[in-house]
């Protein structure tokens, strides 16, 4: 076809609908089965964020609409501050801001009870994929978290960058069985917060 020929037209009818997104088929995995099966690539995936100052009840709802129990904190996209989970929202660190700072929940900001970027954990992509699901799980459970960032190292053409995410939830929906992880606190900071 030449580049100047229009491409043939037509009128829509009643009926007609929009493509919706579909979820990637579930590989069914064993703990023995490649990490990789279990990584959400964010190459392939959108990453959901959220900004900072978002309300907590907005956080919550872009969850919701997204299905996803987990928002990136950026201010300046594809620059990462930190991370919300839907167990930060209605969580210990939440009531007790709300309690420090005198103010109602509904006040709060993602930023009020995110994890900061120093405080994430994360493994590097290179690690994973000599990796089995096992190794995974035994790596949420030693960190007592349920998100494990992955990071794939810079080149000379990408900086240092989160390329994935390893998700106890996803982990459970790929084995088809529970996975038990007992949270740990890491930091002094934690410590404190959860004696409050």
């Amino acid at each position: 076809m030449h580049r100047d020929t229009a491409l043939p037209n037509f009128r829509l009818e009643p009926g007609v609908s929009i493509a919706q997104t579909q979820p990637q088929a579930q590989v069914a995995v064993t703990l023995d089965s490649p990490a990789l099966q279990v990584m959400t690539d964010l190459t392939t995936v959108t990453a959901a964020t959220t900004h900072p100052s978002t309300s907590l009840r907005q956080a919550e709802q872009m969850m919701i609409n997204q299905g996803v129990r987990m928002l990136f904190v950026t201010s300046d996209m594809p620059a990462l501050e930190g991370l919300i989970t839907t167990t930060d929202l209605a969580g210990d660190r939440a009531m007790s801001v709300v309690a420090e700072r005198h103010v109602r929940h509904d006040e709060l900001r993602v930023s009020d009870v995110m994890t900061p970027l120093s405080m994430l954990d994360a493994i590097s992509l290179d690690s994973l994929q000599r990796a089995s699901v096992g190794n995974a799980v035994a790596t949420l459970k030693r960190l007592g978290r349920n998100h494990l960032l992955v990071v794939q190292a810079a080149t000379p053409q990408t900086p240092l960058r989160v390329r994935g995410i390893i998700s106890r939830a996803q982990i459970e929906r790929q084995l088809g069985a529970p996975v038990e992880v007992t949270p740990i606190a890491s930091s002094f900071s934690e410590i404190e917060r959860a004696l409050v």
